[in-house]
């Protein structure tokens, strides 16, 4: 009997390859044994027959074209990389390339400040904005059987975040394009899913950095040393599908 193939999982973060010499930067390059270029390409073809598809090609190009236009000076020789675009920036000029003019705007009720700065930045660029904050519709976290010592305040009524509520929103209100600015881990999943229009993230929520989860990242090696050792293990009330053998809808 011959021996059954050992699977592969795509390993991109632990490569050891000179960025040189990478199958994914160079034709004929060298790649880790987890890479996903040498080694899925049947389904690498798959993926990229996706563009042949005039929405989606159009939407790539325009990407693409959009991650260009964010460096200065690209046609000096030997050329060094020189940013000079913010993501706000990228975000309305995106916009424009694609023809977008009615935005949604969905965010955390801890950014409701940066979402007002948002909304004018926005306006300011001709576009129109639709905006919803995650508490809209407050909705009580008993719908979805909470116990009350798992809610922030106890024995209190509390408005559950509702991204669905979010989504649909965005979707009534027929908006070309969204963006996310804050929403909890979890809560821009089901967002994403119930979301008709592409949708991309200005930033995300880090209560403890201010909003800025690379932080503790770049001090892995410093301040945040305790990250090298397994978090607190946390016991699941519920499993997931996957744990049932099910599927997602």
């Amino acid at each position: 009997m011959a021996k059954e193939k050992k699977h592969l999982d795509p390993s991109c973060a632990r490569c050891s390859i000179e960025p040189e010499i990478r199958a994914c930067k160079k034709p004929r390059g060298a790649g880790s044994k987890g890479c996903p270029t040498l080694i899925r390409k049947e389904l690498l073809g798959k993926a990229n027959e996706e563009y042949l598809d005039q929405e989606t090609g159009s939407f790539a190009l325009q990407a693409s074209i959009q991650e260009a236009a964010c460096f200065a000076n690209r046609h000096e020789r030997p050329y060094i990389l020189q940013p000079e675009k913010t993501r706000i920036e990228e975000i309305c000029e995106f916009a424009q390339r694609m023809n977008y003019k009615r935005l949604g705007l969905v965010f955390c009720n801890g950014l409701k400040k940066e979402a007002a700065i948002v909304d004018e930045i926005l306006r300011t660029n001709g576009f129109e904005v639709v905006s919803v904050i995650c508490k809209a519709g407050r909705t009580s976290k008993d719908l979805i059987g909470i116990e009350d010592q798992d809610k922030v305040c106890h024995g209190t009524d509390e408005p559950m975040c509702n991204p669905i509520f979010q989504a649909k929103l965005m979707n009534n209100e027929k908006t070309h394009f969204n963006v996310l600015l804050g929403l909890c881990v979890g809560h821009d999943s089901l967002f994403f899913k119930h979301a008709d229009a592409y949708t991309t993230v200005l930033a995300v929520k880090d209560r403890v950095t201010g909003h800025n989860p690379l932080a503790p990242i770049y001090l892995y090696d410093h301040y945040y040393k305790k990250l090298k050792r397994p978090l607190k293990a946390i016991s699941g009330k519920t499993h997931n599908n996957h744990e049932k053998g099910g599927h997602s809808d």
